[in-house]
């Protein structure tokens, strides 16, 4: 169980514009990641050191958007302007996680721009979307070397996550303590003033850090 990724809705502005602006604020630009078919969503990417990656996502008008909970998760975070919408822990047995939660996990797929099929199972996204502090979790089906994080140069990592939230509750979903996926990156836990969640990241860039 480790970090994967971090997700991040795109604001009024769209996909584009807030990847431009948030690639801008880091001194790297993201890439098209491709459309999600079965959630009704689309993706930029930027990977960070120790296989992890920023998500940049934003849900499209299509019928699936409307059914799957990813797509409903994206949109609701968008209509409130945008902004990080959570975070995704990376399981080799998705089997263990579907029998604690007592659901199947979901098929994902995307394609990149050059044709490359990404292939995944998740699981967890309710959880995130009625306690926003909860990551959910992804299976990726593919070799390592087409996991989004993979290829980064050292120059750009996660050295901090800012999260409203309690640790045990966390520790709790995850079925295990909450310092094993994120033993390498720092942690502040705020107590919630308002909604929990991810308030910011901190990302080490080669020109400083840079908080999100």
């Amino acid at each position: 169980m480790r970090l994967d990724h971090l997700s991040f809705a795109a604001g009024p502005d769209g996909l584009a514009s807030t990847a431009q602006r948030l690639g801008e604020l880091l001194g790297r630009d993201f890439t098209d990641g491709g459309v999600h078919p079965r959630f009704g969503t689309r993706n930029m990417t930027l990977p960070l050191s120790e296989g992890t990656y920023l998500e940049i996502v934003e849900v499209l008008d299509h019928p699936a958007s409307d059914k799957a909970p990813f797509g409903q998760a994206v949109r609701a975070r968008s209509l409130l302007g945008g902004g990080w919408l959570g975070w995704c822990v990376s399981v080799d047995d998705i089997h263990e996680m579907e029998q604690r939660l007592g659901r199947e996990a979901v098929k994902g797929n995307r394609h990149r721009p050059d044709g490359t099929e990404l292939l995944w199972k998740q699981i967890g996204v309710n959880g995130l979307i009625s306690d926003p502090q909860l990551p959910f979790f992804i299976h990726w089906e593919v070799p390592a070397e087409l996991h989004p994080g993979h290829g980064a140069d050292g120059e750009y990592s996660l050295a901090c996550l800012e999260i409203a939230g309690d640790s045990q509750r966390v520790s709790e979903w995850l079925g295990q303590s909450v310092e094993q996926p994120l033993e390498d990156v720092k942690v502040d836990w705020v107590a919630p003033n308002g909604a929990p969640g991810i308030i910011a990241a901190q990302i080490q860039t080669p020109s400083g850090l840079v908080r999100i």
